[in-house]
């Protein structure tokens, strides 16, 4: 096999990210070296990972790759082998666009702090290790690699240690990410000693058609173990203190890469290694923690002061339309949940650098502290407006053709499976859109629009290095929105297909003939119908209508005169001078968060903030899936 051969590319993307932190290691000290070995390393696992698409993607070639010498026992091979279909492609695909934007923007970003060759080396660590997960075909291998980017994340989180919370932050999530990676370990031990094999391929052909009782304990400990690296509920609190505290260009790393390690991992439990993805009951789990993790996020989304905070709540309730869409168990489904999956990537990682910049001139991301910053920063207030309106899902950016396919998903299973469970994850989803919308109309409001603060006034534009990170994401959010059919052709549609042929993935590996069925995976024909989004708007208007039913409005009491008691009531603002009626982020939707306020006090009690309660939510949360997968299985 050539040494140039795409066969080799796989290890190549893992070996030039750790290559490259144990050189900067070495030569760190040098600026120019540490920056040009930082930028080749994350190029050249962009590049190995590009020139796999047209292979694995559109050949449906899936590439096993052994490392060092292999012997048999018992018929299966031993030994650490990457397996790449298309599935840990796209994932791959993702994680290296990402890192690469990432490391762009740090070139400059980074530059007013210290330490920065430990800076690189842990960036590096960390997206090796997120590249190793998902290219691995063994499971203790992805056990190796997500210690090793846990603990990275974990230094990255508490890198600037004079920050408010840094140190907490990093020391709840090394609790509770070590809880999580543990129950990874005991449930590797478990399926070990039952199938006598680590690889993926081979474990799956032995336990997907015998779901016993200590299997299930092994699902369980797995599931438990990846979901709290994808972040969902209830580990959405670790989300948003790692984020509040790292720099923002690793909180691109762990909003757009660290959590799709964990999606990844969840979508290959479900639907390769134990293959259950066809039963209701997992069905079910998977679109109700998606949907909660929705909902509750962008909830408390709307609560936050902190920019960063706030996008890290966005973050999570974004992650969970990925794992309900892949949670119907569809090639329609599976497709947008990963078009989403892409997206997310791509616009929160724009966000983020959005804030990085905004604190990297301010030094303040309180919402409370800034305004008016649209007129000294132009080029950060207009990608950051992509970067909403991505996200909000309005047209024609990415977000919106992925959200379209998610509500098209989930209204197609209602009909098909008669389960008006899956109509309320449509609502659901349309509702939490509704809501993020509203979330950034604050920010923008509280940030780039209004009146500027005198501190403010010589703030300036940051480096050309920064704005061209931030355009790297932006220029992607608008085309993958106005050309979402060849997103489906070329990526999310082979990956879809892949994941609902598990048949293929293991014979390939076992050296078998392949089996491949075609599934539907896009149906993004009405994705500029109008007569479609009348429909969606009837949708929309039915989920703010729950809403407003639920909500409680207080009336407002009037006098005999027939005028208001309180004149802050009024329909129109009056008596202010002009200058000084300036409406700032906090007096945005305080309606709405005053009919709620029952569910913020509760929500607000909940999220203690103590590292004991986050630990304990592991554990019942570990228990409630054992005990409902002996119910449901």
């Amino acid at each position: 096999m050539s040494f140039l051969s795409y066969q080799h590319f796989p290890i190549y993307s893992v070996m030039a990210l750790f290559l490259g932190a144990f050189l900067i290691v070495l030569f760190g000290k040098s600026k120019f070296l540490r920056n040009l070995i930082a930028f080749l390393a994350t190029a050249i696992a962009l590049g190995c990972m590009i020139m796999l698409i047209k292979p694995v993607m559109l050949n449906r070639e899936i590439i096993c790759y052994w490392m060092g010498n292999r012997a048999m026992a018992g018929g299966y091979a031993i030994g650490i082998a990457m397996e790449v279909d298309q599935v840990s492609l796209f994932f791959g695909l993702l994680i290296s666009t990402a890192v690469f934007v990432a490391c762009v923007y740090s070139l400059q970003y980074m530059e007013h702090d210290d330490n920065k060759p430990q800076y690189y080396t842990l960036f590096l660590m960390l997206a090796g290790g997120v590249m190793g997960l998902v290219l691995s075909g063994d499971l203790f291998n992805m056990f190796i690699m997500v210690e090793i980017l846990t603990f990275a994340a974990v230094a990255l989180t508490a890198f600037r240690n004079k920050a408010f919370g840094a140190l907490e932050a990093a020391f709840k999530y090394l609790v509770v990410g070590c809880m999580g990676s543990t129950c990874i370990l005991a449930g590797t031990i478990m399926l070990y000693a039952q199938a006598h094999t680590l690889n993926f391929a081979q474990l799956s052909s032995i336990i997907s058609g015998d779901i016993n009782p200590s299997t299930l304990v092994a699902f369980a400990l797995l599931y438990i173990g990846f979901s709290t690296k994808a972040f969902i509920v209830p580990f959405h609190p670790l989300a948003a203190d790692a984020h509040g505290a790292a720099p923002a260009s690793i909180s691109v790393l762990i909003s757009g890469v660290l959590t799709k390690s964990g999606v990844y991992a969840i979508l290959r439990l479900t639907y390769f290694l134990f293959q259950t993805m066809q039963l209701g009951s997992i069905q079910f789990m998977l679109v109700f923690v998606g949907s909660v993790s929705m909902f509750v996020c962008v909830t408390m989304a709307l609560a936050q002061h902190d920019f960063k905070r706030l996008l890290a709540f966005h973050s999570i309730s974004q992650i969970g339309y990925v794992l309900t869409a892949i949670g119907l168990g569809t090639g329609l489904g599976l497709s947008a949940g990963l078009y989403h999956a892409m997206n997310h990537t791509m616009f929160k990682g724009l966000l983020f650098l959005a804030a990085g910049a905004v604190h990297f001139r301010t030094g303040t991301t309180d919402l409370r502290k800034l305004g008016g910053l649209g007129k000294k920063m132009p080029w950060t207030c207009a990608l950051f407006l992509v970067g909403a309106a991505s996200i909000s899902g309005i047209p024609p950016f990415n977000g919106f053709a992925s959200k379209w396919m998610i509500y098209q998903a989930t209204y197609q299973k209602a009909v098909e499976s008669g389960n008006i469970g899956f109509l309320l994850a449509t609502i659901v989803a349309l509702i939490t859109s509704v809501l993020t919308l509203a979330s950034f109309v604050k920010v923008t409001q509280s940030v780039f629009f209004g009146q500027i603060r005198p501190e403010h006034e010589d703030v300036k534009e940051v480096p050309a290095g920064m704005i061209i990170g931030m355009s790297l994401f932006a220029a992607i959010c608008v085309v993958t929105g106005l050309f979402p059919r060849l997103v489906t052709d070329f990526l999310t549609g082979p990956a879809a297909n892949a994941a609902l042929n598990p048949a293929n993935y293991i014979s390939s590996m076992l050296a078998g003939a392949p089996v491949y069925k075609t599934y539907e995976v896009f149906a993004g024909a009405g994705v500029w119908s109008p007569v479609n989004w009348l429909l969606l708007l009837m949708i929309a208007l039915l989920g703010v209508t729950i809403v407003a039913v639920l909500s409680k409005y207080d009336q407002v009491s009037e006098s005999k005169e027939g005028e208001l008691v309180d004149s802050k009531f009024a329909l129109f603002f009056g008596g202010e001078k002009t200058e000084y009626s300036q409406v700032g982020g906090e007096d945005l939707f305080w309606g709405f968060k005053q009919n709620w306020r029952h569910y913020f006090s509760f929500m607000h009690e909940l999220h203690s903030g103590v590292v004991n309660d986050y630990a304990l939510w592991a554990v019942v949360a570990l228990a409630l899936a054992i005990v409902f997968l002996q119910i449901a299985l």
